[in-house]
């Protein structure tokens, strides 16, 4: 990844987009969108597509994490917790539904902003191609993801008000086509070092070969979602993609803690004068710690060494709370009890909830567990069971991961012919990611670093796990990949909800709260903001419907975990 001082000067001006999981705030005194198409900035227009196709990857992050364990979901019922309007915002992002307003987005769509970049670009003696190349890999990838979520999109007849004022659907084949072919008009614009002409970009650095090996590693999530090996491969053959961490496609977060905010959201939300405000999974954290995962101690802080109703670090009982932990005192339901699942306190002080609990906000925002120095740059833990603060650990300076190399190379075992090959990649994605993880320990200069994992800590962990794979058969098989790809996730994972509804592994995940949850959601209701407005479209009245690629038996069935 190319890191310039630009990057985090842009950021001050651009102001705090990231106070929340799904928030974004452009506070520029002149919006380039205010302005005639051909009288815009180009670099300001990109800058607004970038900001908002980083705000939309917060939360197809967040919501793939929260169904698949990796980060908590609150609510019993998901049907409820999933409500129209949750992907309004990212579909006014992605489109021009004039979302306005702190907090709520950019003024105009990136499509919008993309035309009229094209105009520009049509119209000048100026090479813009860089600003249009980019914008439109970014614009493709936010097609296939829109597709992923909600099972259809708008795509031929978006970007047209005139002509179509209420745009109808496309179905996902036909979107998911359309988004492949518009990254092959992103390279050929990109090829033959398309000048960035002094544009800020937040990923590359105006690298236009890298932004190509991420175009090829979007087409690879295309492929292994569908399971198009043909195409999966003929990708690989070509051999530009991203391989090495160093190519990561990542956003960049800063520091800075005044308005404009430019700290990761997480550490945001958990790094303030009255404690953490995020509940992490126990699920995640349990798995990681009976593991022995070499990533725990980067992933969290733990602010106490026990947790209600568990065993402390030194495996002495810690007594239930009822004001601190009020499900410490509750008798687990059977469906907890009869899968041996976790249902409230997990051991050694890793202070979070299971998948549904919706209690209320107890005063225990200087007990639970905090976001640790990977990837919101929090503190590193290191057993000194302190407390979260402003400026503590990286100070926020961390990354929203995208694409990774880690990623990458799970995708590859996950396609391979052979369980010989699996097991190459597989073991190729674990060093990668624990690699990545393991760097950013150094963001918190006053963590004592004794603590961390050895090297060869590490290959006993990874050997284990990969002995461990190779001899599982069936389902154990499948869950020992599928929980290690989970847990490389933490941080993103738009791919972990796409990964459980293509093969429902791992089984081993924790169910609801409640017995009844209702079905697993295989897609989100449609915006609501978009459906109000638009007489075409007719809101879904269920969240089963499946994507075009989900050929699996339907909900409730299936994903067997729940």
């Amino acid at each position: 990844m190319k890191k310039t001082i630009k990057y985090i000067l842009v950021l001050l001006v651009a102001g705090s987009f990231f106070n929340s999981c799904e928030t974004t705030d452009l506070d520029l005194r002149t919006s380039p969108n205010d302005l005639a198409a051909d009288q815009a900035d180009p670099n300001l227009l990109l800058n607004s597509i970038q900001f908002a196709y980083a705000a939309n990857m917060v939360v197809f992050n967040d919501r793939g994490a929260e169904l698949t364990r990796i980060d908590n979901m609150s609510g019993r019922d998901y049907f409820a917790n999933y409500p129209g309007a949750t992907f309004n915002a990212v579909w006014s992002r992605v489109y021009s539904s004039a979302v306005t307003g702190v907090g709520s987005g950019v003024s105009v769509g990136m499509l919008t902003n993309i035309n009229n970049l094209e105009t520009i670009n049509e119209n000048s003696d100026i090479n813009y191609n860089f600003h249009v190349g980019v914008s439109k890999a970014m614009y493709a990838h936010q097609l296939l993801l829109l597709v992923d979520y909600l099972g259809s999109a708008t795509l031929s007849q978006a970007g047209n008000p005139v002509e179509f004022p209420a745009p109808m659907m496309d179905d996902g084949a036909t979107v998911y086509a359309g988004a492949l072919a518009m990254l092959s008009e992103a390279e050929a614009l990109l090829s033959g070092d398309a000048p960035d002409l002094g544009a800020t970009d937040f990923f590359y650095g105006g690298d236009a070969a890298s932004w190509i090996k991420a175009i090829n590693s979007i087409r690879l999530k295309a492929y292994v979602t569908t399971g198009d090996a043909a195409g999966f491969n003929s990708v690989i053959a070509g051999n530009n993609f991203i391989s090495d961490s160093a190519d990561d496609f990542q956003f960049q977060f800063g520091a800075r803690e005044l308005q404009p905010d430019t700290r990761h959201h997480d550490y945001a939300s958990d790094y303030t004068p009255s404690g953490a405000n995020v509940y992490y999974s126990n699920w995640l954290m349990e798995t990681m710690l009976e593991s022995d995962d070499p990533r725990i101690r980067y992933y969290f802080y733990r602010q106490v060494d026990g947790t209600p109703g568990a065993l402390d670090v030194n495996g002495d009982p810690v007594d239930a709370s009822e004001e601190d932990l009020a499900c410490s005192l509750v008798v687990p339901p059977q469906h907890y009890v009869d899968g041996g699942f976790t249902y409230c306190s997990v051991d050694s002080g890793y202070w979070g909830r299971s998948h549904g609990n919706d209690e209320g906000t107890p005063p225990d925002g200087f007990l639970r567990t905090a976001s640790g120095v990977y990837p919101a740059a929090g503190r590193f833990d290191d057993d000194s069971f302190g407390t979260v603060g402003l400026g503590l650990g990286g100070g926020g300076a961390g990354i929203e991961p995208i694409i990774l190399a880690s990623d990458i190379d799970f995708w590859r075992a996950d396609m391979a012919a052979s369980d010989a090959e699996k097991a190459t990649f597989f073991e190729s994605a674990m060093v990668k990611s624990i690699a990545k993880v393991q760097s950013f320990a150094s963001l918190d200069a006053n963590a004592d670093k004794s603590f961390e994992p050895s090297a060869a800590d590490v290959t006993t962990y990874i050997d284990g796990v990969i002995a461990d794979f190779n001899a599982a058969t069936g389902d154990d098989k499948e869950n020992i990949f599928a929980e290690q790809y989970f847990i490389s996730m933490f941080g993103s994972g738009a791919e972990a909800f796409n990964y459980y509804r293509k093969t429902g592994f791992p089984t081993t995940l924790t169910p609801n709260w409640e017995l009844n949850p209702g079905a697993f959601p295989r897609s989100f209701l449609l915006p609501q903001n978009e459906v109000v407005t638009n007489p075409n479209l007719t809101q879904k009245t269920s969240l089963t419907e499946q994507v075009f690629w989900d050929t699996n038996p339907a909900s409730p069935a299936f994903p067997p975990a729940n």
